[in-house]
């Protein structure tokens, strides 16, 4: 390939160029070994701080390393027969080198074998990918056994309010109140690492052209999507409707598709590529457990930001988008699942955590609690004490923006009443 060598030394200068003291040490950054062989695969969702990251952890080393960006516009007829001049270049420009760095590999078809190549012949590899398609199918066929997935978040709470040096020990009146307000402009600004090196009123174009790049390279690119309009259509419209319980019958009619497998395709697409989390309703019976869920964004600069946003304030709605996010970073570390629970006479509860074959833990949400009405009151604690008999579950929370803290026992369940600053900010 053509040029291929002033492409990788022009990517390395780039890269090099980065001043990585202007970022976070990030949580992920211990579950990298980048001694290890299997291969460390740090996924998420595009400009999440996937390369930031993993540059990190390499750097740390202090030893020569090769490094590829597969998402350059120069390298678009890049194939897989191409690999070992990347891999002679590569050696020109740095040397020998045992570690290897691929930026966004899941663009090049057949990397999978390329990489177990490497592997064998004992290279440390770390790979960054925003399609967890990676793992349903390149990796289980070709690297079964050989990867250890690491999946990237944008900014957590704690993580927003280290960059914005928010006083998060403290328990004064004024350090309460702070928190507070950078939780609401959390759950409205969200935490892409990007927004907080340009200026807020470039924020909406730069969101708006990270959803269009999601739907059209991670989607409609990869899965050859006919119609990205529709694609597009049922995102924007998720988007609107989030933390709501929706069926795929009805985002199919109010998107007049025509196929029920085609929409669920298409969800599925767009969950692949971290755009949306699927949250399912609890239950025995597995057709509810795959027809009817929830959905949630997978950060609220989406919400607040897409293109024709309805839901500009929603702080309660907003609040648990952020919950359920915090929740799925928990539950996929403990290698539990998160739903939501559901009886359609008696209860809701925002979401249940599943460890083996019981419910192990339920939360409730809800924004301000400070003088809660009879029907708040039983909406949230009572409910939550009906649930946990029902399901014989002693832990239970209530994470709310505003109100009394402390335990509250009802019908002899003990219920945690917690601060969403605080319940956030463990990470």
């Amino acid at each position: 390939m053509e040029n291929l060598e002033l492409i990788l030394s022009d990517q390395r200068a780039e890269l090099s160029e980065i001043d990585l003291s202007n970022y976070i040490t990030r949580q992920e950054s211990e579950q990298i070994n980048i001694r290890s062989t299997l291969a460390q695969i740090v996924i998420g969702v595009r400009r999440s701080g996937k390369s930031t990251l993993c540059q990190q952890v390499v750097m740390k080393q202090s030893e020569a390393f090769g490094y590829v960006n597969f998402d350059d516009d120069r390298l678009i007829n890049f194939s897989s027969a191409d690999f070992d001049e990347l891999l002679k270049a590569l050696y020109h420009i740095n040397g020998n080198f045992n570690i290897l760095f691929l930026d966004e590999v899941q663009n090049i078809k057949g990397w999978e074998l390329f990489v177990n190549r490497m592997l064998r012949q004992k290279m440390n590899v770390i790979l960054t990918g925003s399609n967890a398609n990676l793992l349903s199918q390149e990796l289980a066929t070709h690297l079964t056994g050989r990867y250890h997935q690491i999946e990237l978040y944008t900014y957590s709470f704690s993580e927003y309010c280290r960059i914005l040096k928010v006083d998060t020990d403290s328990y004064t009146t004024k350090a309460i109140a702070l928190r507070e307000k950078a939780l609401n402009d959390y759950l409205l600004g969200g935490g892409f690492p990007e927004l907080f090196k340009i200026s807020e009123n470039e924020h909406t174009s730069y969101i708006n052209s990270l959803f269009d790049a999601i739907i059209e390279k991670d989607i409609s690119k990869r899965y050859k999507i006919r119609h990205p309009q529709i694609l597009k259509s049922i995102a924007l419209q998720i988007l609107d409707e989030f933390a709501q319980e929706q069926s795929y019958t009805g985002i199919m009619e109010k998107n007049r598709l025509n196929s029920v497998n085609t929409t669920k395709k298409y969800i599925q697409y767009l969950s692949n590529a971290y755009l949306l989390c699927t949250i399912p309703r609890f239950s025995l019976k597995s057709r509810i457990r795959r027809t009817v869920c929830k959905y949630y964004a997978i950060d609220c600069a989406f919400i607040t930001m897409h293109e024709g946003a309805l839901q500009t304030e929603s702080f309660g709605l907003r609040l648990e988008n952020a919950v359920a996010i915090h929740l799925l970073r928990k539950t996929r570390q403990k290698f539990s699942q998160l739903y939501y629970l559901k009886d359609d006479r008696n209860y809701e509860i925002d979401f249940v955590i599943v460890s083996g074959n019981r419910i192990s833990e339920m939360v409730q949400v809800t924004y301000d609690f400070r003088e809660p009405s009879t029907k708040l009151y039983n909406r949230e604690l009572v409910n939550l004490a009906k649930a946990a008999k029902q399901f014989n579950c002693d832990n239970l929370t209530l994470v709310m923006m505003y109100g009394k803290t402390g335990d509250i026992i009802i019908e002899g369940k003990t219920i945690h009443c917690i601060s969403a600053t605080q319940y956030l900010l463990a990470d």
